[in-house]
């Protein structure tokens, strides 16, 4: 029996915005514990929620940049369970009247284009967080997240791989931070997921026994889990033993999943109306705002930048992975009149070493994209060499200073004057008249020697091609 894994993926994504979601509480990441709290996300007697405005509009624009349709009415739950970093011991989620369902996400895999559908899209608020590294023997919790806003995305059990389920994830981070509503720094907890996976015979519609996967700290995390609990799934099977519908968490040391709770069901919460928030209706007027928001998305980008660039699917994907690299790219395309594919070299090469070198973000970067693109004129007009423009580009990085006055301030200009080349050829061949009588007798390997202590003589402003030419003319032509 052929066994194909399904996988369904559960996205909490972390708002940008300054207050929580139901009071005024500020949302800065690496405040000191307990200090971002009041009455409303601690959850005391008679404190009200109201629901944050900005919120709201960004549930609605990310809704639409998935494809899904929105809610005429929305309204919020309570979902119910006890945890320590619960201080109201539930939840305001939503149930069944969510913000927005039916969307999808486009990816590529192995060169094939798959849909993965989206269930659904709803706002919450986020629990505290509980901190186990200060103490061997106590348990302390931070309520400063309690309250930070939350749009989960849950996908339909779409997914057939762990590859498929890295390349969605992707994809998704790529799309959202476009959008500009979230940082997606995983490592600062504002993207999460849990995923759930089964074993079904291939060409079934039911499915099997699922487990969920939690403690997931990033894209590669979740592709390791899968590809581990998958096999792990397959074995128990193939041995006959029954899957446990279980909650596991991912051992990142050991790489395994381990058992952490049985699996809860949605009547395992108790979800009921909040009472303490009336329904919310999506007016025309909202959806049309937000759609007005919305930015040209990276799948559309993707394809402009082949058709229009004639850039191969590689690069058209790196320069478009932030909304900031791809309009660098086109700002040093447009504004210097600069040809694509060098450009795009330029960006996806050194640029991209440089900030890794640096550990710097690409927003540190200030300098106008047109600059690049002066940078690839001077190359290709013959104004600078290659190896010049490596030095050329790490002082307009460092110094923010134009390309066009550094090489004027500097006297960076290539020497390509015929008469100074034949010249300096002449020195040269002088100087070592010894490669000179080798190339002469056919050695090949001399005339790279001369035009190589011709770079040095001129200290590399001499352009090496025309410098070959020189050294040729002088020792009468190619052996």
């Amino acid at each position: 029996m052929t066994l194909e894994p399904v996988v369904g993926l559960e996205v909490h994504l972390q708002f940008s915005t300054d207050t929580k979601l139901f009071c005024g509480c500020p949302t800065a990441f690496g405040a000191p514990p307990n200090s971002q709290t009041c009455p409303v996300c601690l959850g005391l007697p008679g404190a009200l929620p109201v629901l944050n405005a900005r919120a709201f509009a960004w549930g609605i624009k990310v809704a639409l940049a998935f494809g899904c349709e929105l809610a005429r009415i929305m309204k919020f739950d309570r979902k119910q369970y006890f945890y320590p970093d619960l201080p109201k011991n539930y939840q305001i989620s939503q149930y069944d009247q969510p913000l927005a369902q039916h969307g999808h996400l486009d990816v590529e895999v192995g060169g094939e284009p798959r849909r993965i559908r989206i269930r659904r899209i709803h706002l919450e608020e986020d629990a505290g967080k509980l901190l186990h590294e200060a103490s061997p023997t106590e348990t302390y919790v931070d309520f400063n997240r309690a309250g930070i806003p939350l749009l989960e995305i849950v996908s339909e059990p779409d997914v057939r791989s762990a590859e498929e389920a890295y390349e969605y994830l992707t994809e998704l981070k790529t799309t959202v931070g476009y959008l500009g509503v979230s940082t997606c720094n995983m490592e600062e907890g504002s993207l999460r997921c849990d995923t759930n996976v089964s074993l079904r015979p291939a060409g079934r519609e039911e499915l099997g026994v699922k487990v969920e996967i939690k403690n997931l700290n990033s894209f590669r995390a979740v592709k390791l889990a899968l590809e581990y609990e998958e096999a792990r799934q397959r074995q128990c099977l193939e041995r006959g033993e029954r899957i446990v519908q279980d909650t596991r968490l991912w051992d990142a040391k050991r790489q395994v999943t381990e058992p952490m709770r049985s699996k809860e069901e949605a009547a395992d919460y108790r979800y009921f109306p909040e009472p303490d928030l009336v329904p919310f209706v999506i007016e025309p007027a909202m959806v049309e705002a937000a759609g007005g928001q919305l930015p040209e998305l990276p799948a559309a980008r993707r394809r402009r930048f082949c058709e229009a660039y004639g850039l191969s699917e590689y690069d058209a994907r790196v320069l478009t992975q932030t909304w900031a690299l791809g309009r660098l790219f086109e700002d040093a395309v447009r504004g210097a009149n600069a040809p694509p594919k060098p450009v795009a070299n330029w960006i996806m090469g050194d640029f991209l070493a440089y900030l890794n070198a640096k550990q710097a973000p690409l927003e540190s970067i200030k300098l106008p994209g047109e600059w690049f693109g002066h940078l690839v004129q001077l190359i290709e007009d013959g104004t600078i060499s290659g190896k010049m423009a490596k030095e050329v580009f790490v002082q307009m990085l460092e110094r923010e200073v134009d390309p066009n006055t550094l090489v004027a301030e500097g006297g960076l200009r290539q020497v390509v004057d015929t008469a100074e080349l034949d010249a300096l050829a002449a020195r040269v061949i002088a100087a070592h008249p010894g490669a000179a009588d080798e190339y002469a007798k056919g050695k090949l390997t001399a005339l790279m020697y001369l035009v190589g202590q011709g770079m040095k003589q001129s200290q590399g402003t001499a352009n090496p091609t025309q410098l070959t030419e020189a050294l040729r003319r002088r020792l009468g032509g190619s052996a």
